[in-house]
């Protein structure tokens, strides 16, 4: 599934913004952990962890062509697998960004989860647009639906 949102920041500047660390910044809740502590969080080859009360995943930098493109792969052991790329591409306003999850699902109720994620996948990248707007604007954003 992928969606696009738009950023008021050139792609050199957004690219940041979809880092494990720079995710931070605008995610409510989002505390990416690196079991090896790495100067570059968006090198190929990069691991780091996050984790809700439900589970934990995985998150492994596949690769990066900055400033246009990064791809993590994800594994959240028994329920699903897969990859999420971001593409940026500059235009007039600043960045055009598409957001790509291909999940697979490892057990019939995540399939039906991955389901529910895929039908509220617009408003889930509007979401984000919402809280990158807000957190540049220097605001508190909204609460963001939780990352699948």
């Amino acid at each position: 599934m992928s969606a696009t949102l738009n950023v008021p920041l050139p792609p050199e500047a957004a690219f940041r913004l979809f880092t494990a660390r720079g995710e931070c910044d605008w995610v409510p809740g989002w505390e990416p952990v690196f079991p090896v502590e790495t100067p570059d969080d968006t090198a190929p080859g990069t691991v780091w962890l996050t984790a809700s009360s439900e589970e934990e995943t995985t998150w492994l930098v596949a690769s990066r062509d900055f400033p246009r493109s990064v791809s993590y792969a994800r594994i959240t052991p028994g329920v699903r697998a897969g990859t999420v790329t971001v593409t940026l591409a500059a235009t007039e306003a600043g960045s055009e960004v598409t957001v790509t999850y291909d999940m697979t699902p490892l057990t019939p109720v995540a399939a039906e989860a991955l389901g529910e994620f895929a039908a509220a996948y617009p408003s889930f990248i509007r979401s984000w647009e919402e809280l990158i707007a807000a957190h540049l604007a220097g605001g508190v954003g909204g609460a963001a639906a939780p990352r699948t």
